[in-house]
Parts: structure tokens; C-alpha cells; sequence
């Protein structure tokens, strides 16, 4: 290590040491929370043993404002599927308004497949999208969203849409079955169109949100060498697992989760979940929501984003943070384009 790297390493340590009491996962970007030695100790664990506890803290908080049927669901199978969501006349006019127009869009390109997202503002919505506007603020999906992530605040939302090309399934990461992070935290998708079992689907193992000694094993286990990963996903706090790992920890298989339009999907993506290879091209559309917060929070409000300034003016919050490099995207703007028109990047 040369000395501007030494001199570098000891301002940053205090960084990476207060970083252990966030929702920080990277075990290549910070040293101490890839240290096999300190992981050996129980470093890794020890975040996710407690962030789990306080989760299920802030769960029983936040459970009396979601209906029994849909927490049973959850708690069995770590995501919620709730059919015909809207009825069917406000759905054809959201849909309309997200379909019929164009979008100020940016895009990202994993393998041969593309993201592409549109960044909602409720403020900005106004009354040219009343049907969009209205459902972002349902607070029967924001409650459930919130529970789910096990935390209270503000949901980001956002207009998808995922175009795949058949051959990039070995590629693509989100092909390969994994856990977004260490603890819990919220995705959800509304489906503007059906998703057949050759489309691409959301795929979740069902039980595997919940924390269970196998599962613990196995943490420890991939904490020791996740620094040294040649998958750049997995080095960074992202794991994959396999089939036979799956099997060790006695979770069962992953499920395709086929939809018909007007579905709202929401999955706690500790558990393990991906993209369903497609044997074809596909496109799917859709209106999604993320939730995560700092697991080890002992309360669930306070949420800065949550103040009447910024609450409905999220996306543009979020696109001004990554234009000075605070939260830095990876999507890059393409323009002013249609949500069905070919990739630009």
C-alpha cells in the first residue's frame, strides 16, 4: 500500500467504522464490513440478527394498519399478491395515462436487457395524470409497503419498464436468484400489463424472508469470502445463491409469480427473489415502489423525506441528489420518449 493509500485508509476509517450502524452492505467498498476476521468474530451476523429483531419491532408498530389476510400472507411467504387492485374503470384510465404519452426517461442496461424508469413527482402529476396521482396516494399500498419494509417514511415511486431479449438471460443479474441486502426492506410493482410464465415474471422463494438459523449459517458463511467474490453483486452485499443452497436451508424452490394486469405485487426482497428467464423478447410495464431505510432505526417516522417540501416532489429530490453526486443512479437520462419505444443505450 503506497502512503497516499495509507493516509487515504485512516481518513476514511471513521467513515467506514460509523458506516456498520447504517444499511451500508458493500464488503468491497469498506474494509471493516469485509474483514474475515472481524466477520469470523460475528460482525455480518451481528447487523443482521439485529437489524432483523428491530424489524420485526417496528413490524408489530406498524401491523394495525394492514388487513389480517395480507400480514398472514407476508409473514408465510415474504411477498403479498393482491389481484383486480384497482377497479377496473380507474385502471384503464391509469393506464391510459401512463401508456398514451411520453415520458422524460432514463435508462440502464444489465447483460442485454434494459431498465428503463421514469421518476414520479405526485406535485408534478397535477391534474394531467389524476388517475396516476391518485393511486400513489393510496395509503392502503402505502401502508402495506411500509410494512413490508418494516420501517415507516416516504416510498419512492416510479414508472418501469423492463425490455429483455431472450439470449440475455445468462446476463442478466437479475436472472440469478438472490437478496437485495441484509435486512428487511420494500419493492413493490403494479402491472399495467399481464405477465404470462414466458414473460419475464418476478420469481420469489417463499418463506425465505424469514431470518432462521440455516439462514444465519449461511450469511456467516458468505461474509467470510464475499470481499475476495469474483461477482461484483455478490462483493458488494448482494448474494446469490444457488439451488443446492436453497436446499441446505431447507427453502423450497423459487416461484414464478405470473400475473394478470392490475395486480399489485409487494415483496420484502431480503427474501430471495429475481427475474424469470424468458424463452423470448419481452416487455412489461409497470408502476414501482422501493422502501428502505437504515435497518437499525428504532423508530419508524422521522423520515426527512417525509416533510410536506419534499413528500411530493420525490423524484425530482432523488434526480437532483444524483446530479451533485450524492446518490449517485445508474441510469442515464435517454430524453422524452415513449415507454414501449426501443432502448437508447
Amino acid at each position: 500500500m503506497s502512503v497516499g493509500d495509507s493516509l487515504l485508509a485512516v481518513v476514511k476509517t471513521p467513515l467506514w467504522l460509523a458506516a456498520i450502524a447504517t444499511g451500508a452492505k458493500s464488503f468491497v467498498d469498506n474494509p471493516i464490513l469485509g474483514s474475515e476476521r472481524l466477520n469470523r468474530w460475528g460482525l455480518h451476523v451481528g447487523r443482521v440478527r439485529l437489524a432483523a429483531r428491530l424489524a420485526g419491532m417496528r413490524r408489530r408498530w406498524l401491523a394495525r394498519r394492514v388487513p389480517p389476510a395480507q400480514r398472514q400472507a407476508f409473514e408465510r411467504d415474504g411477498f403479498v399478491v393482491l389481484q383486480d387492485f384497482l377497479p377496473a374503470p380507474e385502471f384503464e384510465r391509469l393506464r391510459a395515462e401512463v401508456l398514451d404519452d411520453a415520458w422524460e426517461a432514463r435508462e440502464m442496461r444489465q447483460g442485454s436487457t434494459v431498465t428503463r424508469r421514469v421518476f414520479l413527482d405526485v406535485a408534478r402529476l397535477g391534474r394531467a395524470k389524476p388517475a396516476l396521482a391518485a393511486f400513489l396516494g393510496r395509503q392502503d399500498m402505502r401502508s402495506l409497503i411500509r410494512y413490508v419494509a418494516a420501517t415507516g417514511g416516504e416510498p419512492a415511486f416510479s414508472i418501469q419498464c423492463i425490455l429483455a431479449n431472450a439470449a440475455g438471460a445468462a446476463d442478466d443479474p437479475q436472472c440469478v436468484v438472490h437478496a437485495d441486502t441484509f435486512h428487511a426492506t420494500a419493492k413493490a410493482w403494479f402491472f399495467l400489463q399481464d405477465v404470462g410464465p414466458d414473460d419475464g415474471p418476478f420469481l420469489y422463494v417463499p418463506g425465505s424472508h424469514a431470518l432462521t438459523p440455516q439462514r444465519v449459517a449461511w450469511e456467516r458463511e458468505q461474509s467470510l469470502a464475499a470481499r475476495q467474490s469474483a461477482r461484483r453483486d455478490h462483493a458488494e452485499g448482494s448474494f446469490r445463491i444457488s439451488v443446492d443452497d436453497l436446499h441446505q436451508l431447507g427453502l423450497p424452490q423459487p416461484r414464478s409469480i405470473a400475473v394478470r394486469a392490475n395486480t399489485l405485487v409487494i415483496a420484502d426482497t431480503f427474501g430471495f427473489h429475481g427475474r424469470t428467464p424468458s424463452p423470448k423478447p419481452t416487455q412489461r410495464i409497470e408502476v414501482y415502489g422501493t422502501l428502505r431505510r437504515n435497518p437499525f432505526l428504532l423508530w419508524t417516522g422521522l423520515d426527512p423525506l417525509s416533510l410536506p417540501p419534499l413528500r411530493s416532489r420525490l423524484g425530482s429530490v432523488l434526480t437532483a441528489l444524483d446530479r451533485m453526486g450524492i446518490v449517485p443512479m445508474p441510469w442515464r437520462p435517454v430524453g422524452q420518449i415513449r415507454l414501449d419505444a426501443p432502448p437508447k443505450i
